[in-house]
């Protein structure tokens, strides 16, 4: 006889996929006033802590960085140039890839969102040890999950 299907399988508090979803959204909830302060939305937010660490990044490089399709973050680089805080600029070896570059007050903007970091980690209540697992354990996940897409 075939065994009857787990009814606890099926309930939304056991599904690992809700957790982080409803995680994600509390973390965006945590960063929106923050970032509203400096205008920023969380994805320019990211865009501008790896132009910080490497500005010149083609558009490419970082839509595999952030593991977006490059035709959704063009609006969004588009925004940035609007507000002056970038420049796209074409490769000299091919005409298709931009390289985004940081203007004077792109690399300005860096001094105003320095507590960012530090009061998100304050609000979650992990130690550092514990951060540090969890951040290794959901970039195994990821890593796990894009080998199947």
């Amino acid at each position: 006889m075939p065994k009857a299907p787990d009814d606890a399988s099926l309930k939304l508090d056991n599904q690992l996929c809700f957790a982080l979803y409803s995680t994600s959204l509390a973390m965006n909830k945590l960063y929106k006033p923050l970032l509203d302060k400096v205008d920023l939305t969380y994805v320019q937010y990211l865009i501008m802590l790896l132009l910080w660490e490497q500005d010149g990044i083609t558009v490419t490089q970082v839509s595999r960085k952030l593991f977006q399709e490059k035709g959704a973050l063009s609006p969004v680089v588009k925004r940035l140039e609007q507000r002056g805080l970038l420049t796209r600029q074409a490769s000299d070896s091919d005409e298709r890839q931009k390289h985004l570059y940081l203007t004077t007050k792109g690399k300005q903007l860096k001094d105003k969102v320095q507590g960012i970091p530090e009061q998100v980690f304050c609000a979650s209540r992990l130690d550092a040890d514990d951060a540090l697992t969890l951040k290794q354990t959901l970039e195994s996940l990821r890593k796990q999950l894009h080998k199947l897409t």
